[in-house]
């Protein structure tokens, strides 16, 4: 994508003030050229709190008003899934260009109307799936797409911890579009597709908890010659959270955490291995805000990394798992 030369300063605005809201307002204070312009949750006590934390001009109590705001160039929706469809379509009617967090919504026809509107309304919509901007992402899938260690034999993917998350927590809740498929199993099925693409054939299976959301999910994603990608995600136990990809003259291995800031450890075909640090000084929100700012500037209303038909496949694996594992929402 070619840069704008505009150092346009984008004014932000936060849509669901929880966790991962925090931690990207607090990047985006390290972002040049950016500013946290406006909040909103359905309590304004709670907007007023948050807007005096990371230094917004504005707070409020309903996600209408700030919607409505003419200074506000991009909003961030930080709502929990069930939510991004009718958050993102309030902002797109208005005008306003969306990084919705990831998943961009809870099935492939909600994906479609939120694309189909972005396009009607020639306004930027991008879901905010930030393991693709780090910079340890990108040069492996750089070496990948070099065939640096040559083709990719076989992909182990996860993410586990055990969930200290309180019963009532949205991350247990059916209606919130709880469960660990949604939440955290994305990543490994992520790292899947972003390097293997669309499987031929699926094999999961998932253990339930008493709300009938899905507190693990075992995968098997099968593609020509052989190759696959076991993935795994899990409320219920501290797993690696690696991904590593054994390739015919060595292995890539993506280390804890790997889909956030981190090292990446390459083994070659003799067993000489070097560990690459890429030393990041903040939590990594800030690649993907960059990388948002810099299409808004240049007019563009797609990505070119976390394009329309990736988002798209994203949610159709998605959607194929959950039939797979007989989750319905």
């Amino acid at each position: 994508m070619k840069k704008s030369t505009s150092n346009k300063t984008i004014n932000w605005g936060i849509i669901g003030l929880g966790n991962i809201a925090n931690k990207f307002a607090q990047d985006l204070l390290t972002v040049e050229n950016a500013k946290l312009y406006g909040v909103a949750s359905r309590s304004l006590e709670k907007a007023t709190e948050f807007a005096h934390k990371y230094q917004a001009n504005i707070a409020y109590g309903s996600y209408e008003a700030l919607a409505k705001n003419p200074n506000i160039d991009a909003i961030y929706i930080a709502t929990p899934h069930v939510f991004h469809k009718e958050n993102t379509l309030l902002c797109l009617e208005n005008g306003i260009a969306v990084l919705c967090e990831k998943p961009l919504a809870m099935h492939a026809e909600e994906v479609e109307h939120m694309i189909a509107k972005a396009k009607e309304k020639n306004v930027l919509l991008m879901e905010a799936l930030w393991t693709y901007f780090l910079p340890h992402y990108q040069f492996v899938l750089n070496e990948l797409a070099n065939k640096t260690y040559g083709n990719i034999l076989k992909l182990e993917a996860d993410f586990g911890f055990k969930s200290e998350h309180a019963k009532t927590s949205r991350v247990w809740k059916k209606s919130l579009g709880g469960g660990s498929l949604l939440d955290i199993g994305i990543y490994p099925i992520f790292a899947a597709l972003s390097t293997l693409g669309k499987p031929k054939n699926i094999k999961a299976e998932a253990t339930f908890t008493d709300t009938r959301v899905d507190s693990s999910c075992d995968m098997v994603f099968d593609y020509d010659k052989n190759v696959t990608a076991i993935l795994k995600s899990s409320f219920l136990e501290n797993t690696p959270t690696e991904a590593i990809f054994y390739c015919e003259n060595g292995t890539i291995k993506i280390n804890s955490r790997f889909h956030g800031p981190t090292t990446v450890s390459i083994t070659d075909i003799n067993g000489k291995e070097k560990t690459i640090d890429f030393n990041y000084k903040t939590i990594g929100y800030n690649h993907e805000i960059e990388h948002f700012n810099n299409l808004l500037r240049a007019e563009k209303t797609e990505s070119d990394i976390m394009t329309f038909d990736f988002s798209k496949q994203l949610i159709e694996t998605l959607d194929d798992v959950r039939r797979t594992i007989g989750l319905h929402y």
